[in-house]
């Protein structure tokens, strides 16, 4: 029993060491320096508080007169310059072979599958032509002879 009870003493013994250095810790926090005393002086006249607002306002924009002071200006940040970009490298002319590939008509397959059909069609108007105009030649030469025969 007697150990519990010297164990006991010396628990409660630290205790009332750690709340005294508490105390004393506390009162030091709340004993007033000269710059506090001066600061509790002006903030008596009400001098401190209105001229410079404590509050720094850095993404809202306050409706208030007075608070509008507080507000902070934007940040600016500096100009990232990457090197890669600064210089590109000296392009040579070189032409895109898949420039080439490419058609130069949107219909370019459409006549590639007609073209044989068009070839046809064509030398088929060229006859007609032809016989078109050897039968005016002919109508012309039977006018003209007609015309030289009743003279």
């Amino acid at each position: 029993m007697a150990a519990e009870e010297d164990s006991i003493e010396l628990a409660a013994a630290s205790r009332r060491e750690r709340l005294r250095a508490l105390r004393a810790a506390q009162e030091l926090l709340n004993t007033p320096d000269d710059d506090s005393a001066q600061a509790d002086e002006n903030g008596a006249n009400g001098t401190n508080e209105t001229d410079n607002p404590s509050m720094k306002f850095r993404n809202y924009v306050p409706q208030d007169k007075q608070l509008q002071e507080g507000k902070l200006a934007a940040p600016v940040l500096p100009k990232f310059e990457d090197p890669i970009t600064e210089a590109p490298p000296p392009s040579e002319k070189k032409e895109d072979p898949f420039l080439n590939i490419a058609p130069k008509k949107p219909n370019w397959d459409l006549r590639r599958d007609v073209q044989k059909k068009l070839d046809k069609l064509e030398r088929r108007t060229q006859k007609a032509m032809y016989k078109l105009m050897e039968q005016q030649e002919k109508e012309r030469q039977l006018a003209e002879g007609g015309d030289a025969i009743e003279d």
